[in-house]
């Protein structure tokens, strides 16, 4: 009875996680690494194992960085069951489509400059067909705290992780040769008290494997937050500028669009804003959002039960139309356009930054997380220009981070969720080096494990 680590090791991305037990191996998550383009090597190096001897894979949720490399995974040899709830199975879909989708670009944009230079036709990591395969996987559904039998000795509880729509933290009951274990297995831990959706679950085990995205610091309070949301846009509209907001599909973008449109009517917000949503799959995702109640906390349930939209706004404008993303850029002041990517890795939000980083009535905020080596990061880090489709663009608009939307929970939070797992032996992972060592130091009366990449702890 063992696991071993092939992901997300002293790193935040490429969760990646393999579980031995009675003569089963299963992986839980199987997450793409992201950042910076030399991760494309890493993404494509092998997994750490044989994906055909892989029995099973129990998805948390839907994050690229959890879920984005099950169609190479697939691709590579895996004929095994994929479980994972069924909010998170409608997102991974539209998720792996668009990574799928991204991934051809890159290959194709490759090639084209190999061909300036000398012969050679680029790979896709996996392509649309891959991705599509990889679905056809999809089995048993995952309902919150109604534990599936996945083999003689193993069980798995999903609980609630409250980070995103469906996602979960995975509860294994493992029993081989005598030997019993309860292992948690965290997936990524999300912030109590949210708008959306209720707050993460825990439980007592033997063994917690918990996420420490921000194990070294607190977040700003959500009152705080929204406040300077509703500030940083007024501010911003009086110069006669633009917000833009790099948003992460799922999960922040309605989160913003509902604070947004609270704004609206308490007077915060100005009247005449315009909000574009600048991003097919943050689009699709919304409306995904309005189809699975099961997720909702008890203060959503009571908006859609009144017949109310809570993400709607007078002038919200679902851009999924190049042509129509394109026009945003006629929009010199007066509007907040939320687009993708997130850590400004790739997607329309690149193109909003160009037309708008330069200008000095403008806004740039970031709600999310920013991992080294992305744009984003660049960004926050006070940069004075960046490169965007080959040109050198100086930053001079406001630039601003607010913490307090994270979906992931801060220190205080994830220290609260460790204690309540009552763990004798916790493992740390997806975190960078220094938010671990610092959150490590925090844990009292457990054995604390960092794995690095493919180590395996005996059970």
């Amino acid at each position: 009875m063992k696991i071993s680590f092939h992901g997300a090791d002293r790193d935040v991305t490429g969760s990646c996680h393999l579980v031995e037990c009675a003569g089963r191996r299963i992986l839980v998550d199987c997450g793409m690494y992201q950042g910076g383009r030399d991760l494309s090597e890493d993404n494509s190096e092998p997994f750490g194992f044989d994906p055909a001897a892989i029995d099973l894979v129990l998805l948390t949720h839907a994050h690229l960085d959890h879920c984005g490399r099950l169609p190479l995974l697939v691709k590579r040899g895996f004929h095994g069951e994929v479980v994972t709830t069924a909010a998170s199975r409608e997102l991974i879909r539209l998720v792996l489509l668009d990574s799928a989708h991204l991934h051809e670009e890159e290959a194709r944009y490759r090639s084209r400059h190999a061909k300036r230079s000398g012969p050679g036709e680029e790979v896709a990591l996996y392509g649309t067909l891959d991705a599509l395969n990889s679905l056809e996987y999809f089995g048993r559904g995952a309902v919150y705290r109604q534990p599936l039998d996945l083999f003689p000795g193993i069980r798995a509880t999903f609980l609630d992780a409250g980070h995103i729509l469906g996602s979960a933290g995975v509860l294994l009951e493992l029993q081989d040769q005598g030997t019993h274990r309860r292992v948690l297995f965290s997936g990524d831990i999300g912030n109590a008290g949210r708008p959306l959706l209720r707050d993460p679950e825990s439980v007592a085990v033997d063994v917690a494997v918990m996420e420490t995205t921000y194990g070294d610091r607190r977040h700003k309070s959500l009152a705080a937050s929204i406040d300077e949301l509703y500030s940083v846009v007024s501010d911003t509209f009086e110069r006669g500028g633009n917000v833009v907001i790099p948003t992460f599909a799922l999960e922040r973008a309605q989160e913003l669009l509902y604070f947004l449109r609270e704004g609206q009517e308490q007077g915060r917000v100005p009247a005449s804003v315009k909000v574009f949503l600048d991003s097919p799959m943050a689009i699709s995702a919304t409306q995904i959002f309005e189809h699975h109640p099961e997720c909702y906390n008890t203060q959503l349930k009571s908006f859609f039960a009144s017949g109310r939209d809570p993400f709607q706004l007078p002038d919200l404008q679902f851009t999924r139309e190049g042509a129509d993303s394109k026009a945003i850029n006629s929009v010199t002041g007066g509007a907040v356009i939320m687009a993708g990517s997130g850590m400004c890795t790739g997607g329309r939000v690149r193109h909003h930054l160009r037309n708008n980083l330069g200008r000095k009535e403008a806004s740039v905020l970031f709600v999310g997380y920013a991992a080294n080596g992305t744009l984003a990061r660049l960004i926050i880090d006070g940069a004075k220009q960046v490169r965007l489709f080959g040109d050198e663009v100086p930053v001079q608009s406001q630039v601003h981070t607010i913490g307090g939307f994270s979906a992931h929970a801060d220190q205080a939070e994830l220290l609260a969720w460790q204690a309540m797992t009552n763990a004798g032996t916790t493992i740390l992972v997806h975190g960078e080096d220094q938010a671990m060592k610092a959150f490590a130091a925090k844990i009292a009366g457990s054995n604390v494990l960092m794995p690095g990449l493919n180590q395996t702890v005996e059970l």
